[in-house]
């Protein structure tokens, strides 16, 4: 059940939602993972749907944590820096979304391959997001299966 309401306009007059603007997000997000991440990849069209004042909450535990809050435009460069390093590539096999407005809670079946083991992994992903003026303004993703993802990412030894 999809129930995301249009809230607001974004610049060129087009109706804007939390799920129009996480649609865009996600699409650059992949686009930046698979394009290599940080150093290589194009970081302008991801900054482009992101607020200045963008809070990412990460769970502890995962290889992707770091302190567990990532701030500001350069909070998520070095988050998604961190993250690009991590997977080689990532694919959103599903998605449901409902909302109203400002806010959508996503539910995300992704595919991840892990740069350094190649190990693949198929999770889900719920996030609870809040958007700003046609930008995310704050992200609480909750993994179903926080070991999986991250033997994935373990290099073997």
């Amino acid at each position: 059940m999809n129930t995301a309401k249009t809230s607001e306009i974004q610049a060129g007059g087009e109706p804007s939602s939390a799920w129009t603007v996480m649609e865009k997000f996600y699409a650059a997000e992949a686009a930046y993972v698979a394009e290599g991440g940080f150093g290589k990849a194009d970081y302008k069209s991801v900054a482009a749907l992101l607020d200045p004042d963008v809070v990412l909450y990460q769970a502890p535990g995962l290889p992707f944590t770091g302190t567990g809050t990532w701030r500001g435009h350069d909070g998520m460069k070095r988050f998604l820096a961190v993250f690009g390093d991590l997977w080689e590539s990532m694919e959103f096999l599903e998605q449901e979304h409902w909302g109203d407005g400002d806010t959508v809670v996503v539910r995300n079946r992704v595919r991840f391959r892990g740069r350094a083991t190649g190990k693949q992994v198929d999770t889900l992903i719920v996030q609870l997001i809040t958007v700003r003026g046609g930008r995310m303004l704050e992200c609480r993703p909750f993994y179903w299966d926080p070991q999986a993802i991250a033997e994935a990412c373990r290099q073997a030894l």
